[in-house]
């Protein structure tokens, strides 16, 4: 496609080399190239971005352990967003992260914003910024990610026993009836439930080691396990705030 854009600008002009004014036809023709010229600058645009989204959604993906799957569909959410111009004035980079943020909760495979920011070049704000613009220019609607999802991958990583991982789960459908898990990042919430049902088990876990685990900040992980020891009344022996 690059080697069809010409190249220099076609000009808007009224008159031919020897001064001789052009005719109307004359003149549709010239704006009609205008046009066309305007457009392969366009698409060529768009398509050296999804290139460089694609070489970089394939680095984040590797270091995610994500299928190509993911990176098909995440190339084509970029690519539909380049198309929508939401390249023009953003950073690429948080885009590109959104991009791969929304295929992996297309494609069953959710990772958490602070899992992708790890490893992308802009922070968990900026990528969830551009998540909201993408799913709103896009009419994007995504499945909900349950929290329980998470709960074995966080207890698998910390060796923690099967009797934990069923009390995170009850933890999380306490959660879910007084209707706490709405609108909560479910890896956050559900790795505050694995550090709750820990502490209950006698497997006590620190805070930082369930952040790490489950791919979320200790921020999160603290702001909601007292939510969730204060909403649903949940007695914790020796616990540390």
């Amino acid at each position: 496609m690059g080697s069809l854009i010409l190249p220099t600008e076609i000009e808007e002009v009224t008159e031919d080399v020897t001064g001789k004014e052009l005719s109307l036809e004359q003149r549709r023709e010239i704006a009609r190239l205008r046009r066309w010229q305007q457009r392969l600058i366009a698409i060529t645009a768009v398509e050296r971005s999804v290139l460089r989204a694609r070489q970089e959604l394939s680095r984040l993906a590797a270091q995610l352990g994500l299928p190509k799957m993911v990176v098909e569909e995440a190339v084509q959410i970029f690519q539909k967003a380049a198309e929508h111009g939401l390249t023009k004035g953003r950073s690429a980079d948080s885009l590109i992260a959104a991009s791969l943020y929304l295929a992996c909760r297309k494609c069953g495979l959710p990772r958490s914003l602070d899992e992708i920011a790890e490893y992308a070049k802009v922070s968990r704000t900026d990528i969830a910024k551009a998540t909201r613009e993408i799913m709103l220019t896009l009419q994007m609607k995504l499945p909900l990610v349950d929290p329980k999802q998470y709960v074995y991958k966080i207890c698998d990583k910390l060796g923690l026993s099967g009797e934990v991982a069923k009390e995170a789960i009850r933890i999380l459908e306490e959660a879910r009836k007084h209707r706490l898990t709405a609108g909560k990042d479910p890896a956050g919430i559900a790795a505050a439930a694995v550090y709750i049902a820990a502490m209950l088990k006698g497997e006590i876990r620190t805070q930082k080691e369930v952040a790490r685990a489950a791919g979320v900040t200790e921020v999160t992980v603290r702001n909601r396990y007292k939510e969730l020891v204060a909403r649903l009344g949940i007695k914790l022996p020796g616990a540390k705030t």
